[in-house]
């Protein structure tokens, strides 16, 4: 299992191995390991869904910023004032000349976690982040200021103008291109300056600061210090939240994804459905072996016995779908369960041929067993007491 989850993913064709985390972030995956998926998952088994969307809305403040600078880059390009500039604004002109904003990526700390170009991605969140501290347009607040937002806050969320826009989310549909944002996902509108610093902000009170309306538990020296780079030193680029993320994101990694993988890789049933298929097992096994010894005992013919089949068949179908997580029939038919009794087409090939092995190894021994059984109590002979 760790051999399937290498950090480098497949550029072309279909993977012949489980995706990784990264992978399901940056929406590479298809169902039943998409990211739709590993949202419900965080939500309804791990119980801490707060993280992913801590992590997805640092993806989005990143893709704001590169909106931002993509299109202050095209002004100049396109007006090129001829007035002299001062020094300031010099060095802010240099550094968005040599930024070439690439393609938007979900990965730790904005890289896209291939090995080969990481060097290069990190040097263009860099130089991204340089710029947007040393831009002229951004303002830099007073603590007092800064301290202020805080309150302001919930109230200029829902003033008309200021409402941000929505971050790439998996609520939106499955095609990957959600409601209000482009193929680039970028905001259909132009970018101001005080979007980034309101996306900030927004990330940093709703998350982070004690008492927050879906406070995530950070080590508190990684608090302290993006509280301080955003309400005193006013800086609102990308790298503040750098450190958060990736702590995020191997947390993730670490506690929620192998089990994401084991629940949806290997399985195509929910907790609910397992414990609904636990009792219907147990009680069709009761029924079973109660009407198979109450046969046996009044001496019926073997033709009557014939109906012990199906409270057999039940029982061990549904035990061991529990045991195995896995509903072999839908396996076989290409569905996997997202909640409790709603089914969606597995579209993911290594995953599809994944739990075919699966549901055919469950199969027989549903049938071993389920033989076994039967033709145990039909055949014996009977005693009538």
């Amino acid at each position: 299992m760790e051999t399937s989850r290498t950090t480098t993913p497949d550029m072309g064709g279909p993977r012949e191995r489980l995706p990784n985390l990264f992978e399901v972030l940056s929406r590479r995956t298809l169902a039943p390991v998409d990211l739709f998926s590993f949202y419900i998952y965080m939500r309804d088994v791990q119980r801490s869904v707060d993280y992913l969307d801590f992590w997805l809305d640092v993806s989005q403040h990143m893709s704001l910023c590169r909106h931002y600078v993509r299109e202050l880059r095209r002004s100049v390009l396109i007006s090129t004032p001829e007035l002299e500039k001062g020094g300031g604004s010099k060095r802010s002109s240099q550094l968005l000349d040599n930024f070439d904003p690439p393609a938007p990526e979900q990965g730790p700390s904005g890289t896209n976690g291939i090995k080969e170009h990481s060097r290069d991605r990190l040097s263009n969140d860099q130089r991204l982040s340089a710029f947007l501290r040393n831009d002229p347009s951004g303002t830099r607040r007073s603590p007092n200021n800064s301290l202020g937002s805080r309150e302001q806050y919930s109230d200029n969320e829902h003033t008309p103008g200021s409402e941000q826009p929505p971050r790439p989310s998996f609520m939106t549909g499955h095609s990957g291109s959600p409601v209000g944002l482009n193929s680039n996902d970028s905001p259909q509108h132009s970018v101001a300056r005080a979007d980034i610093r309101a996306s900030a902000e927004k990330i940093l009170y709703t998350y982070l600061l004690a008492g927050a309306e879906r406070e995530i538990i950070l080590p508190q020296g990684l608090v302290n210090d993006i509280t301080n780079n955003i309400e005193k030193e006013g800086r609102d680029d990308p790298e503040v939240f750098d450190q958060a993320k990736d702590y995020v994101f191997q947390a993730m990694e670490r506690d929620a994804f192998p089990g994401f993988l084991r629940a949806k890789a290997l399985g195509n049933i929910v907790p609910p459905s397992m414990m609904l298929r636990l009792i219907v097992g147990l009680v069709s096994l009761f029924g079973a072996f109660w009407a198979a010894f109450v046969l046996i005992f009044l001496d019926k013919n073997r033709s009557t016995r014939c109906w012990l089949i199906l409270p057999f068949t039940v029982g061990i179908y549904f035990l061991a779908s529990h045991q195995y997580m896995l509903d072999p029939v839908l396996a076989m038919v290409g569905y996997s369960e997202y909640t409790f009794m709603s089914f969606a087409k597995i579209t993911e090939p290594f995953v599809r041929n994944l739990l075919n092995k699966r549901a055919a190894m469950c199969l027989g021994w549903i049938i071993l067993l389920d033989v076994a059984l039967c033709c145990l109590f039909i055949f014996v002979p009977g005693l009538r007491l």
